[in-house]
C-alpha cells in the first residue's frame, strides 16, 4: 500500500459486523477497503458461540414458525427501562430478516433454527417459549479459505461441532466417531469460527482482502465530512481516503481499563472476549463529536478464569459460566456463604445480582462468588474447558469436608453448611422456595435434560470431595458507543448525522439498548446494522 490511496468505503474491523458491512457495501456497488488493527480476523465474533437472534428470520419462515414485527417490538418494549430508541430498534427488527436473507443469497451465511431454544424473558408479551429466533451455524470446511484460515482468531482451537449438537445448544454432545473423524480430516468448524470463516470466504470471493496490522489514529474530516483515515502500518504512516464513507465496526471497549472504569455501571474483572476489544472505534468517534448512548451497559455474563489457557498475547482468559451453574449438584454462594440468586437465570440479567451494592459495608457482597459442587457433579458435568471423566483441574479448590472447603475459601463454615443443608432439602423436594430455580423453561434449557421436572437443574450436594471455583463478573462484550439513526449513521451531539461516518456491532450504542433478548442477542443486531451501515455508506446515505 502506498502512503495515500482512495477507495469508496472504508470498513474498520473484521468481526461479524465489519465483514457484513463490507459485503453489503460491495454488493451495492462500492469499492471497499476492510481494515483490521490486529494480525487476526474475527475478534469476539470468532470466539463466540455464533448464535444469531433475529425475529421472523428466514429459517423460521421456511419452517412455518409464526412470528412478526409487532410481536418482536412488543417483546422488547415489555423489557424497556428507558434505553430503547424507537428508530434504531425498529430498524433492527425490520432489517434483521432482510440482512440474513442477503447473506444467505451470496453464500455468506448458512444457518438453522436452534430447535427449542426459548427467548430469555418468557413472562413478557411477544416472547417465544418454543424458540425459533435463535439460529446456529452449519459446519464450514476451513480448506476453502486457503492460507487465510490461519488468520481467524483462535482458529488453532478446533470446534468441529455445531452448537446444536452440544449441551449448550440442547444436544447430547455426542457425535458418531466416524463422522467426527471425517470432520477433523476435513477441518470442518462450527460456532463463531464457521460464521467468520463463511463471511470471510464471501469477502475473498469478491476480492475484498482484509488489510491487517493497520492502526487507525484519526478520522480525516474536510468541510464537515469524514473523508478517510490516517493510520500506521509497520511504523509507516499512511492515509486512506473514502469517497463515500467510513464504517466503524471495531468492537467494544472492555479491554481498556480506563474506559470501563469511566463508563460501566459496576465492577467487571474478567471479560470473556479476546483482548482485541480496546475501544479504538469509540475513541475515534468521540474525537469527531459523536453522541454516546448505552455506555453503562454490556452483554454481561458470570465468568471463571482459566489460568492454564491464557490468550495468545498472555492476557488472562475467562470463560462464560452457563452449564456449570444450571446443572444439578451445584450452587453459587457469596463471600458470606449464602445464595443470592437463581443460579440458572439468564447470564446477562444475573449482572444485577452481582452488582448489588451494600451501603453498610460499602462493598459488593456478591463479588467474587463461588460455585460449589460435589463429586456427583464432577463425574457427570463439565467445568470450564474440562469435560466429564477428565481430571478436575488444579485451579479448582477441593476438600473432603464442607468445613475444610469453607476454610480454603475464607467463608464462614457454619454459614456455608447451613446454605447447603437448605439447598439440599429444596433439591429433594423438587422446588426452590428462595429463588425459584427450575420454574422457568429457560432454567431447564442448560440443565440435565435426562432428568425430569425441577431435577433438571436441582440436585443435592452431598458426595465428597467437595469443589469450588471462583466466579467473577464478566461480559461477552460492551454494547455502548456512538448513537446512530436507523440508517446506521453516527450522530453528533446535535442529533444530526456526522456526514460520512457509520457504525455497527459492539462499537455503537446497541439498537436493543441493554436488552439481551435471547441467545444470539449480540450478533443479531451486529449483522443487521453491519448490513445497514454497508448499504448506507455505499449509497452515500448521509449526504
Amino acid at each position: 500500500m502506498g502512503s495515500m490511496s482512495t477507495i469508496d468505503v472504508i470498513i474498520l474491523g473484521t468481526g461479524a459486523a465489519g465483514l457484513t458491512a463490507a459485503l453489503a457495501a460491495h454488493e451495492a456497488g462500492a469499492e471497499v477497503a476492510l481494515i483490521e488493527r490486529f494480525d487476526r480476523i474475527g475478534g469476539t465474533s470468532a470466539v463466540s458461540g455464533g448464535v444469531i437472534w433475529v425475529a421472523n428470520n428466514p429459517p423460521m419462515q421456511r419452517a412455518g414458525l409464526a412470528d412478526g414485527r409487532e410481536e418482536a417490538l412488543a417483546y422488547f418494549r415489555a423489557l424497556d427501562h428507558g434505553d430503547l430508541i424507537d428508530e434504531t430498534l425498529e430498524a433492527f427488527v425490520d432489517s434483521g430478516p432482510e440482512a440474513l436473507a442477503f447473506l444467505e443469497s451470496i453464500d455468506a451465511l448458512s444457518v438453522s433454527v436452534l430447535t427449542g431454544y426459548p427467548d430469555y424473558y418468557l413472562d413478557r408479551s411477544g416472547a417465544k417459549p418454543g424458540g425459533g429466533r435463535a439460529l446456529d451455524h452449519d459446519l464450514f470446511a476451513l480448506g476453502e479459505l486457503g492460507d487465510w484460515a490461519a488468520r481467524i482468531y483462535a482458529i488453532e482451537e478446533p470446534k468441529p461441532m455445531m452448537l446444536r449438537e452440544t449441551p449448550l445448544g440442547g444436544g447430547t454432545g455426542v457425535v458418531e466417531p466416524e463422522e467426527m473423524a471425517r470432520r477433523i480430516a476435513n477441518d470442518e468448524r462450527g460456532f463463531g469460527q464457521a460464521m467468520v470463516a463463511r463471511l470471510l470466504k464471501a469477502c475473498l470471493d469478491r476480492k475484498i482482502e482484509p488489510m491487517l496490522n493497520i492502526e487507525t489514529r484519526e478520522l480525516l474530516r474536510e468541510h464537515g465530512r469524514i473523508v478517510g483515515i490516517s493510520a500506521f502500518h509497520e511504523g509507516e504512516g499512511l492515509e486512506l481516503r473514502a469517497r463515500q464513507g467510513v464504517v466503524i465496526a471495531t468492537g467494544g471497549f472492555e479491554w481498556d481499563q480506563e474506559m470501563r472504569q469511566a463508563f460501566l455501571r459496576g465492577p467487571m474483572d474478567a471479560p470473556a472476549s479476546p483482548p482485541t476489544a480496546r475501544g479504538e472505534g469509540l475513541a475515534l468517534a468521540m474525537s469527531r463529536g459523536a453522541k454516546l448512548g448505552n455506555m453503562t451497559q454490556a452483554w454481561w455474563a458470570p465468568t471463571l478464569v482459566v489460568p492454564d489457557m491464557p490468550w495468545a498475547d498472555g492476557n488472562t482468559r475467562a470463560m462464560p459460566v452457563l452449564i456449570e451453574r444450571t446443572v444439578p449438584h451445584s450452587v453459587m454462594v457469596n463471600r458470606a456463604g449464602e445464595r443470592f440468586c437463581n443460579e440458572a437465570a439468564n447470564y446477562s440479567a444475573l449482572a444485577g445480582a452481582f452488582h448489588a451494592f451494600d451501603p453498610q459495608s460499602y462493598d459488593y457482597p456478591n463479588l467474587p462468588a463461588w460455585l460449589i459442587f460435589d463429586q456427583t457433579y464432577a463425574d457427570r458435568y463439565p467445568i470450564g474447558p474440562r469435560l466429564p471423566g477428565q481430571p478436575v483441574p488444579a485451579w479448582v479448590e477441593r476438600a473432603g469436608f464442607v468445613e475444610a472447603l469453607a476454610d480454603k475459601l475464607g467463608i464462614d463454615a457454619t454459614a456455608l453448611g447451613t446454605t447447603l443443608a437448605r439447598f439440599n432439602r429444596a433439591a429433594e423436594n423438587g422446588e426452590d422456595p428462595d429463588f425459584q430455580r427450575g420454574t422457568s423453561a429457560y432454567d431447564h434449557f442448560y440443565g440435565d435434560r435426562t432428568r425430569s421436572g425441577a431435577a433438571v437443574t436441582l440436585g443435592a450436594i452431598r458426595q465428597a470431595p467437595f469443589y469450588a471455583v471462583r466466579i467473577e463478573m464478566g461480559l461477552l462484550g460492551t454494547n455502548g458507543g456512538p448513537r446512530t439513526d436507523g440508517q446506521a449513521r453516527i450522530l453528533g451531539h446535535d442529533d444530526q448525522p456526522i456526514r460520512g461516518l457509520f457504525g455497527a456491532g459492539n462499537a455503537i450504542a446497541c439498537p436493543t439498548g441493554g436488552i439481551y433478548a435471547g441467545a444470539g442477542g449480540t450478533l443479531g443486531p451486529a449483522l443487521a446494522f453491519g448490513y445497514i451501515a454497508g448499504r448506507s455508506a455505499a449509497q452515500r446515505g448521509n449526504g
